[in-house]
Parts: C-alpha cells; structure tokens; sequence
C-alpha cells in the first residue's frame, strides 16, 4: 500500500482549503498512492470560533467535496477531519471515502483536548465540541485500518480496541501543537505501535508560525 500523507498549510478561506486538498490528492494520486490522508481540520483554522463557522452536515459542502476528489483520483481517502454538525451539536469527524467516492467510515474524536496551562497556554475544545463514543475500524483492498483523531492517540486502550477489532495499521489525523508536539508527538506514534504490533501514520497541518494555534508538522509512519 502506498500512502500519501498531505500536510497542507490550512488558511481561513474554506475554498481554497478544499481546492488545496483536491489538488494534492490528485497528485497523490499521480504519484501512485493508493491511500491519501489529510490533516485534522484541514479545511478551517484550528479554533473554536472556525468550527462553529465551518461547520457542516455530512453531506454538505466539505463532505461532497472530499468524495468527489476521492473519486477522480481514483484512491481511497481519509479526509482529515472537519466540524461535523449533527444532532445539534458539532463533532470532530473523520470521513473515509473509497475509490468510487462511497462514504465507507467515519469516526467522531472521542477524547477532546482541554488544556490550561499557568503562564501558557488555554484551549477547551470541549467549549464548542461533542465528544464520539466508538471505537472505528474498517476494511480496504489493504487490509483492516483504525482511525482515531489527535488527543485520542494518547489513550492505549483505544488503540488496543482497534487491534483486538484486526486492525493492521492505525490513522490518525491531528494537529499537535508546539508544546504536545515535541514532547509526544513521535513517542506516542511509537507506543501504539509497539504496544499493538501495528502501524501507525500520523498527518499534521503544515506549521504557520504566524497562526493562533501552530502546528507541529512532523507527520510520521
């Protein structure tokens, strides 16, 4: 399986956020990669006002525009993640789109990352967003996958619910941040790996150093 991990810089403008993504999958594509990955959120800045103004119901803009970029590069695709609107409440949701553009998978973050550190830094995804409820695996031409999203990495026992499911290899979109990053980022990739006897890939947003909220980068199989 070859697999293309699409760090993409993420600006404000849905549009060219979802332009950008088309077109590095269909290079992906031209390159020979069966699978794509995208950035957690990729299609909107990493804050809580940007997921309540970006935010879709599957099927919607963003979710239409994944599975048509899926199709015409004819590769599976496991779009980052988006703010999933549904029952009222807005989730961090991952799609998994197959070769034909059908939606085969998705998984809603379970663990959401509240942080306040004294003298540093304050964020509560938990002021805008809903926590999933499920572990996620499905089945490719590859084998069987896992997918979690960010801060659920951090849990082994998620991870241990996916490879007692038969998962092979673990995805997981995120947006580690300057201070997670270079103190868990590649350690935690090589826990669950380790613990699970199982791959792990792992695919950030590219660094904006002059953004609100900076990621890491650093994706990682």
């Amino acid at each position: 399986m070859k697999t293309a991990l699409i760090q993409m810089p993420v600006v404000k403008d849905k549009a060219e956020n979802l332009a950008r993504a088309a077109k590095e999958i269909q290079r992906a594509a031209r390159d020979g990669a069966e699978l794509a990955i995208l950035p957690e959120m990729f299609c909107c800045p990493y804050s809580n006002a940007s997921f309540r103004a970006n935010a879709e119901e599957a099927g919607g803009r963003i979710h239409t525009a994944m599975a048509e970029a899926a199709r015409k590069a004819g590769l599976w695709l496991v779009a980052g993640s988006m703010p999933e609107l549904a029952d009222g409440k807005i989730y961090n949701t991952s799609f998994v789109f197959d070769s034909s553009g059908h939606q085969v998978a998705f998984h809603r973050k379970i663990h959401l990352f509240d942080i306040d550190v004294q003298g540093g830094q304050r964020f509560f995804e938990s002021e805008t967003l809903s926590a999933g409820n499920r572990a996620t695996v499905f089945d490719t031409p590859f084998g069987r996958l896992g997918l979690c999203i960010c801060f659920d990495i951090r849990f082994p026992e998620l991870a241990r619910v996916m490879a007692l499911a038969g998962a092979q290899a673990m995805i997981v979109p995120a947006a580690f941040n300057m201070t997670t990053g270079p103190a868990h980022w590649e350690l935690a990739f090589r826990q669950r790996a380790v613990d699970n006897q199982f791959f792990t890939l792992g695919v950030a947003p590219a660094r904006d150093e002059e953004g609100t909220y900076v990621s890491y980068g650093n994706s990682i199989e």
